[in-house]
């Protein structure tokens, strides 16, 4: 293992603001200290990727590109205030092929990078070299926590922004902790790692 450590994040409820889907650039908004925790994760050495579901694609509200722009103003926010990510990695599909939300045939499918499946920060791993077993997730969702601990995390966070693990996907899962919000877990991890 090469022993780089890094954070991964879900996007809406943890890093911006949770409205719904978001099919519209200016719609996304920064969840106040957001970008300050990410600027902090980052002095420390953190490899930072959001990981994000995205059925809007699925759901024909957006195409890559337009998730693309939506994409785009995030790292625009984030760098207003001095905070970079890695990476974005999204997954576009909708598991229920004949769900009526569905509306895009090439994304109606069972995927392995739809959290809770591992898959995004297994990719993220891969991208970036980084050590698993050195990483944590971040998120407002039981399916973040899940998919944390599928991938092998050294711990999963929930937090209390967002949806605030109400989103009952899934019940079983068990966070490491349960903090009030980005900057918070950045407190946290950073105590974690040495760094604080």
């Amino acid at each position: 293992m090469s022993g780089r450590w890094g954070v991964f994040l879900d996007r809406d409820g943890t890093v911006n603001e949770e409205v719904g889907l978001i099919d519209d650039p200016k719609r996304l908004r920064l969840i106040p200290g957001a970008a300050s925790a990410i600027r902090r994760l980052r002095e420390a050495g953190a490899v930072l990727v959001v990981t994000t579901n995205q059925p809007v694609v699925a759901r024909g509200l957006l195409d890559e590109a337009g998730l693309g722009r939506v994409h785009a103003r995030l790292e625009s926010l984030l760098g207003e205030e001095g905070a970079t990510l890695d990476a974005v990695l999204f997954c576009p599909h909708h598991p229920e092929a004949h769900h009526p939300e569905a509306a895009d045939p090439r994304y109606r499918r069972e995927c392995e990078c739809r959290k809770p499946k591992p898959g995004l920060l297994l990719e993220g791993a891969r991208r970036f070299g980084l050590d698993l077993g050195s990483c944590y997730m971040v998120g407002d969702s039981t399916r973040d926590v899940a998919a944390g601990r599928a991938a092998g995390c050294r711990a999963a966070l929930l937090l209390k922004t967002g949806v605030a693990g109400g989103d009952g996907t899934c019940p079983d899962a068990r966070p490491d902790a349960v903090l009030d919000n980005l900057e918070a877990a950045a407190d946290w991890i950073l105590q974690r790692e040495g760094r604080a």
